[in-house]
């Protein structure tokens, strides 16, 4: 078991106690084409209402002018380690469904096929960090992204390195402790705030 695998209640699949966003990628590392394939398939198998299938996302390996258009738009703070990474890939919804109505959905099912992908990406042996921190107009402009496409998030992928060659901030937060909001304060019954009793016989 990883030092940072979840401090579960109880037992989950260990592919999703022992998933963590790192920001030390190895800037040695390369994804091989049948890595990256597989988790293309991940992503493209996600659910999706009415199978309307309405994420796009743009692939950039580091040195490739996809990598650099897609880094060029992230926020500072997430330029101080990205570059590291394997693998930049922006997720994109498309907003309008074929016969041109809103996709009120389509934020969601693109965040499904984001989380396959970084399951994927664990049983795989890599690592991801998802990203909010950059600048949505930025990569429409870069990449030619149409109108009716919404840029949502970007997630560097690749394989783990060292806390040590962070800056000292971002070393102290790789290495805390890991923690989630308690169940009570989550799942709700009967009312909205009224936890939800959960019989736990461990």
């Amino acid at each position: 078991m990883s030092p940072r695998t979840a401090n579960m209640a109880v037992a989950v699949h260990p592919l999703l106690a022992e998933r963590w966003s790192p920001r030390s990628f190895d800037a040695t590392h390369t994804i091989s084409d049948e890595e990256l394939h597989s988790l293309l398939e991940a992503a493209r198998w996600a659910p999706s209402a009415r199978n309307s299938q309405p994420w796009r996302f743009l692939v950039g390996r580091r040195g490739d002018t996809t990598y650099e258009q897609i880094f060029s738009t992230l926020m500072s703070g997430n330029r101080l380690w990205a570059g590291q990474s394997s693998l930049l890939v922006a997720a994109v919804a498309a907003e309008r469904l074929e016969d041109g109505t809103p996709h009120h959905g389509a934020a969601y099912d693109t965040g499904l096929a984001v989380a396959q992908l970084a399951v994927q990406a664990h049983a795989l042996g890599l690592h991801t960090h998802q990203m909010g921190g950059f600048h949505p107009e930025q990569l429409r402009s870069a990449l030619g992204i149409p109108d009716g496409y919404r840029p949502l998030s970007i997630t560097a992928i690749g394989s783990l390195a060292p806390a040590e060659l962070l800056p000292q901030a971002l070393r102290d937060r790789e290495t805390a402790a890991r923690e989630r909001r308690p169940l009570a304060d989550t799942f709700f019954a009967e009312s909205w705030g009224n936890p939800l009793t959960v019989r736990h016989d461990g």
